[in-house]
């Protein structure tokens, strides 16, 4: 029986934001202005990074890691919520589910395992000057960037196949707006405590390990910031941490509510809200803290859009 109603589940159903049509226009306009802003800004980002040779260093380096994520990821969830906000037909095929789920926790694992390289690069840059461009040399950087994408690839990889071995009997509607394991969880005929406790293991090793190497380096990088006797020479330091702070604190402060808290915790309506924070909202802010709080990058984009701008009027 158990196998009869998992084979009858070919689609899910995303029951998606809302069902109120004026609500509908104003998220359907909403995600398509926070999705051109996140693509166009982010890519602008690797191509001013990519053409600049003073930003040819770690720190833009995995910065263009960052970026390409952020693409992937927001281009994971937000066309098909656009799709879904202005068609009657809100389906999804099992096997297009099992990969936007696949992509959507890859590219976070991997966000967080970068963001805990960009941490380790500004150790070394303010707490090791006169070591930095021997420790953060080209292939460390390199071997650090391919780990990231690695693990995070094999571990999302297998939670992907556990997760939709799952017999799918209770129902085909996902109480969300894309294929979100906890969701998923519970439509399922089967305890899925196993699965439920990889999600912890999991979150555990690329959120709560992350963010507890993350705040590692701070702590030491601030250590060194206080004794830093000019005022000149602390504001500087600090300043070229300032924008990563402020990512690393809206990524892992959403990341860890989703995936590290108790069952009973669960709610529908809430964790929709959390999910567009680092989902559609974190890929957007990202480019735009960084070029604001970062002098060099505001300098090349400013030139890049001169230069454009010039070609065009002499054209």
């Amino acid at each position: 029986m158990e196998n009869s109603n998992q084979t009858l589940v070919r689609k899910f159903i995303l029951l998606g934001l809302s069902n109120v049509p004026w609500l509908q226009v104003v998220f359907f306009l909403l995600f398509l202005f926070m999705y051109m802003v996140t693509i166009s800004g982010n890519f602008l980002l690797i191509v001013v990074v990519s053409r600049n040779s003073r930003l040819q260093n770690p720190m833009y380096f995995f910065l263009s890691n960052l970026s390409i994520i952020d693409i992937c990821f927001s281009t994971t969830v937000v066309p098909k919520i656009l799709q879904n906000t202005i068609s009657q037909d809100r389906s999804i095929s099992f096997l297009g589910c099992a990969a936007q789920m696949f992509f959507h926790l890859f590219l976070g694992a991997t966000e967080c395992l970068i963001l805990s390289a960009m941490a380790f690069d500004r150790y070394n840059a303010i707490c090791k000057p006169l070591l930095y461009t021997t420790i953060m040399d080209q292939k460390l950087c390199l071997c650090l960037s391919a780990t990231c994408w690695i693990s995070s690839f094999l571990s999302c990889f297998t939670h992907a196949i556990f997760t939709f071995r799952l017999p799918f009997c209770k129902s085909n509607f996902i109480n969300h707006f894309f294929c979100e394991m906890l969701p998923l969880f519970r439509l399922s005929c089967k305890d899925t405590w196993v699965n439920e406790f990889a999600v912890y293991l999991c979150g555990g090793v690329f959120g709560l390990l992350s963010f507890i190497l993350t705040c590692l380096s701070y702590y030491l990088i601030l250590s060194t910031i206080i004794r830093i006797r000019s005022t000149e020479g602390r504001h500087k330091a600090f300043s070229t941490c300032a924008s990563h702070l402020i990512v690393v604190t809206l990524y892992y402060g959403t990341i860890i509510f989703m995936y590290l808290r108790p069952r009973s915790s669960y709610s529908p309506v809430r964790d929709r809200a959390v999910s567009i924070l680092y989902t559609v909202v974190t890929p957007m802010l990202n480019p735009i803290i960084y070029s604001v709080r970062n002098k060099d990058v505001k300098e090349s984009i400013q030139k890049a859009i001169s230069v454009g701008c010039t070609k065009k009027y002499l054209n």
